[in-house]
């Protein structure tokens, strides 16, 4: 079951007994179209005294900046005292509130900015629909929103058969980020005319890719109808080998990184990582990050910064 901690900002996939309302609904697809019986893998104690009555409703474990970004934009703005059905915990919702700040979609007061509806137009997590939102000051709207696609299709971009494991492993792209290795991936996948054997030579998911492209043509579409132009830069040169840069060692981990997703399973994972220097921080959102919090940090252990709220 996935769960969210809106104190450490990580998503955790855990292990958890099923509710009596779920165990009665799957015993109800036995016997449906004739005799069935269902065989239970808890005992009657188990049901009667572990487990609970209702599975907790999804609102209550997940991130809700997205849903508090819909309120606003609905004129929704006393969301402490709303009637949910199911209410959250305060804590997730103000933690929402303070990350919608810091991506400047709400002012000091709670209210919705222009960024923030521009940013609502997007079907995406806030702190990617205001990462395509920024890239048009930057012009480089047409990279962000290939990143932005890649991350939306899923963590199974690349594959590693195990008859293939050394030469999958082969390509490679070194320090760059994995930001920037997803982006110059598409690139590539688009020289070759999205091309299928490509990404069979290169240990890339087809399926993965297709659906990248179907998510940035939207996102393409998106920014004509809020009138951004779809700009490039030179900047980044598209590459032939192309391949996440996964891991790094733990002697070169380096001081600050941008991460999209922490996850919890039986270990604590940063997804997607690309090394910043801090002083990006002041210059990118400095209604949230001042000089000081910079420099106190400089002799610091290793201080990593949630990437999506960047907006880069």
């Amino acid at each position: 079951m996935k769960s969210y901690n809106p104190r450490t900002g990580m998503e955790s996939l855990l292990v958890a007994p099923i509710s009596k309302a779920s165990a009665n609904q799957r015993a109800g697809r036995s016997g449906r179209t004739g005799p069935g019986n269902c065989f239970r893998l808890f005992t009657a104690y188990n049901y009667y005294n572990d487990l609970d009555d209702n599975t907790v409703p999804e609102i209550q474990r997940t991130n809700l900046a997205n849903v508090v970004l819909t309120f606003k934009s609905l004129g929704v703005n006393d969301l402490l005292n709303f009637d949910f059905m199911d209410p959250p915990p305060s804590e997730a919702l103000l933690k929402a509130l303070e990350m919608l700040y810091a991506l400047s979609a709400l002012n000091k007061n709670g209210e919705l900015t222009k960024v923030g509806r521009r940013m609502e137009e997007f079907p995406l997590d806030p702190m990617l629909s205001k990462m395509i939102v920024a890239s048009d000051k930057y012009k480089c709207s047409d990279e962000i929103i290939s990143i932005a696609a890649m991350l939306s299709a899923g963590n199974s971009i690349f594959y590693r058969p195990k008859d293939k494991q050394v030469h999958a492993d082969n390509f490679h792209m070194g320090n760059v980020g994995d930001h920037i290795a997803l982006l110059k991936v598409y690139s590539s996948w688009k020289e070759t005319n999205f091309s299928t054997q490509w990404c069979y030579e290169n240990y890339i998911q087809v399926r993965s890719m297709k659906r990248a492209g179907d998510i940035r043509d939207q996102l393409e579409g998106l920014l004509k109808v809020l009138k951004l132009s779809c700009k490039r830069t030179d900047h980044i040169k598209p590459s032939n080998t192309p391949r996440l840069f996964t891991s790094t060692p733990a002697l070169v981990l380096p001081r600050w990184l941008v991460y999209h997703e922490l996850v919890l399973t039986t270990k604590e994972y940063m997804r997607q990582v690309t090394q910043l220097k801090p002083e990006w921080l002041v210059e990118i959102a400095p209604h949230y990050y001042q000089l000081k919090d910079v420099e106190d940090h400089k002799h610091s252990l290793s201080f990593c910064v949630r990437a999506r709220a960047l907006a880069f």
